[in-house]
């Protein structure tokens, strides 16, 4: 079998990845802050809060993460005029739209994975037994304070587990930056079967073994977090 081709310069095995690492981190950042505040708002007292956070959740989760990252380059930034990066004295057009694709999959990832953040938080806050909410409210604690010094805590370290399902199908679902030109490791594949088409399996093989090294230690990683973190009732 053929790897000739991770010794070519034209084809950046390592970048690819490194761009993946680099997606999956700061969606994940950004997807578990907007998460949380989506879960709040799905269990405040508030109705219109609950609507709302329920009908993005609904929404966003039934749209394909191919729309919404083709709908952050072709609406946000190409319609309605959405510049994330400046284009600076210097700086090639390319670096430019490098920048801009890169912060638009991320923000496109934020939006879709924090539904599915929002909803394994919400499954941990229903584990908290409801006496303890009470018991806060009862000695004066406002609502802000019973979810963030009370609830979160133990809903957070209910769902550990299913927080690490949600990072590990982020990581792969970051293979749909390729779709506006982010030089992931999908779109490192796209060009290796077009230009290297005798070597396909070893493209195939190489990508997979990349993704199985970014994936597999993130779930034993989060399988021992959740063993300790596990809530005794």
């Amino acid at each position: 079998m053929d790897f000739s081709f991770l010794s070519d310069p034209r084809y950046n095995v390592i970048g690819a990845f490194w761009m993946t690492v680099q997606l999956t981190f700061w969606s994940a950042i950004g997807a578990f802050i907007l998460g949380v505040i989506l879960a709040a708002m799905r269990v405040c007292p508030v109705p219109l809060m609950r609507v709302f956070a329920g009908g993005v959740v609904n929404i966003v989760r039934n749209i394909p993460l191919t729309l919404i990252i083709i709908m952050m380059s072709q609406v946000i930034a190409n319609q309605l005029g959405l510049k994330l990066a400046v284009r600076e004295a210097g700086v090639n057009p390319q670096g430019y739209l490098d920048t801009q694709n890169f912060r638009l999959a991320v923000l496109g990832f934020i939006i879709y994975t924090s539904t599915f953040v929002c909803e394994a938080i919400r499954s941990g806050i229903n584990t908290v037994p409801p006496g303890q909410a009470e018991a806060a409210r009862a000695i004066g604690l406002t609502f802000t304070q019973v979810l963030g010094i009370v609830v979160l805590p133990q809903a957070i370290r209910a769902v550990v587990a299913p927080l690490g399902s949600v990072l590990i199908a982020l990581t792969k679902n970051t293979t749909v930056a390729s779709a506006i030109g982010v030089s992931e490791a999908a779109l490192l594949m796209n060009t290796l079967i077009e230009n290297e088409a005798d070597k396909f399996t070893a493209v195939f093989i190489v990508i997979a073994a990349g993704f199985i090294v970014l994936t597999l230690p993130t779930g034993l990683i989060f399988g021992s977090l959740a063993k300790r973190a596990s809530v005794k009732r």
